[in-house]
């Protein structure tokens, strides 16, 4: 057998890989998710800054960029394109003269549940055939994973 042909069978499988399996599925939920949001009109980036948002009475733009893990200028044009759909609005921070904070109006309120619907909705599609106790433990190995490898940075694409 020629070397370059010895080398070809000594080589692992493409999917023999976690890493592989991971990803295939990763973009398929993904992907299936970005396009129930693109039908509402809503990125995925807006998506997870709505969502954060929905969870406290506010935030800065330096909260918001740590979370989505971002940079500035992405964040304020994520927030910008939100202002003028008026699901975001500013106001000004009253522990910080100089500082303002970010804030779901009523309509991004109200708009938040319903793109939640759409997450669970594509999570049932992709996943609710396995049984919940398979489920939980798929996402608490995936979290110590994240956690082992101190991967912080929200997926936003």
């Amino acid at each position: 057998m020629s070397p370059a042909r010895r080398a070809n069978t000594e080589a692992s499988r493409l999917d023999s890989h976690l890493g592989f399996w991971l990803r295939f599925v990763s973009n398929h939920v993904s992907a299936g998710f970005a396009a129930a949001l693109e039908r509402e009109g809503v990125a995925v980036s807006e998506w997870v800054a709505l969502r954060y948002l929905f969870d406290g009475d506010g935030a800065s733009a330096g909260e918001l960029i740590d979370a989505l893990g971002m940079t500035k200028g992405a964040v304020s044009k994520l927030v910008t394109r939100l202002e003028e759909r008026q699901l975001v609005a500013r106001r000004p921070d009253d522990d910080d003269r100089r500082g303002q904070v970010l804030a779901l109006t009523r309509q991004g309120r109200a708009l938040v549940p319903r793109l939640a619907r759409l997450a669970d909705d594509n999570d049932a599609y992709f996943f609710g055939h396995l049984p919940a106790a398979q489920r939980e433990e798929l996402i608490a190995t995936l979290r110590d994973i994240a956690r082992r490898h101190l991967l912080r940075t929200v997926p936003v694409d």
